[in-house]
């Protein structure tokens, strides 16, 4: 039965003024990768909550958490200004089924988020079971400006690991940065100019394809997948998409 418990705040990390990353200690029940947790604080008498995915992977000391605050983000701004020691609340059990549970095997899995809709493709990238499922892994990010990629230091201990199986490819759309691809993730699917920066093929027959982050970008993405012949992921009728809203 679901439950709330107090989580002790241990690091506030403010990335930005927008940006930023909580460390929570909470007892809470085994997580798979990929699953979320409701965070909530009490606002003006009420408990405000909202469904967060975790960055930390399942075993971690610490559940870690990667947020991104908006003007109307009541929740989000009385997150980002918690410090050490404070009480957050967390809902026991995990939720979600954003998981490699769901994702069937084959050769190449692509990971493709924006923003902070990264953090549950992190999860996953530092538990083992991807790297015994998958022979090739593709992580793509897109941000607004360059000052929005975070866990680079991570992303780069991954690639030092597994070396050529990880691939890493940024997108930024407000900005010309070398390295990145400026524009949209949907964009560069249509255009091939994805598979072209990262020298893999995205193909029905050898791709998973997983998507977390901005409902548009979602969406866009998924339409041109389907133009390709790619489908939806279903437990009755396997495909090779799947998708999470993160925003």
């Amino acid at each position: 039965m679901a439950e709330w418990l107090e989580g002790k705040v241990v690091e506030n990390i403010h990335w930005t003024d927008s940006l930023f990353t909580l460390k929570i200690e909470a007892d809470i029940a085994p997580f798979e990768a990929g699953q979320f947790a409701s965070l909530a604080l009490m606002i003006d008498g009420e408990r405000v909550a909202r469904p967060y995915s975790f960055l930390s992977s399942p075993g971690a000391d610490l559940l870690e958490f990667f947020f991104y605050t908006t003007e109307t983000g009541v929740l989000s701004n009385a997150l980002y200004a918690v410090n050490p020691g404070d009480t957050v609340l967390v809902k026991n059990p995990a939720n979600g089924f954003f998981t490699l549970d769901e994702v069937p095997a084959s050769k190449d899995l692509w990971m493709l988020g924006t923003g902070t809709g990264i953090a549950p493709f992190l999860s996953i990238l530092n538990t083992d079971r991807p790297w015994e499922t998958y022979e090739n892994l593709v992580l793509v990010q897109g941000v607004r400006r360059l000052e929005d990629f975070k866990y680079q230091e991570m992303i780069a201990g991954i690639q030092e690991k597994y070396g050529e199986r990880f691939r890493f490819q940024g997108f930024v759309s407000r900005e010309q940065i070398e390295g990145t691809i400026q524009g949209r993730i949907p964009a560069s699917i249509e255009d091939g100019s994805l598979e072209n920066a990262v020298n893999l093929e995205l193909s029905v027959l050898d791709s998973q394809v997983m998507l977390c982050g901005n409902p548009d970008m979602v969406k866009d993405a998924v339409d041109h997948l389907k133009t390709r012949g790619f489908k939806k992921n279903r437990r009755k009728s396997p495909g090779h998409i799947n998708t999470e809203n993160y925003w």
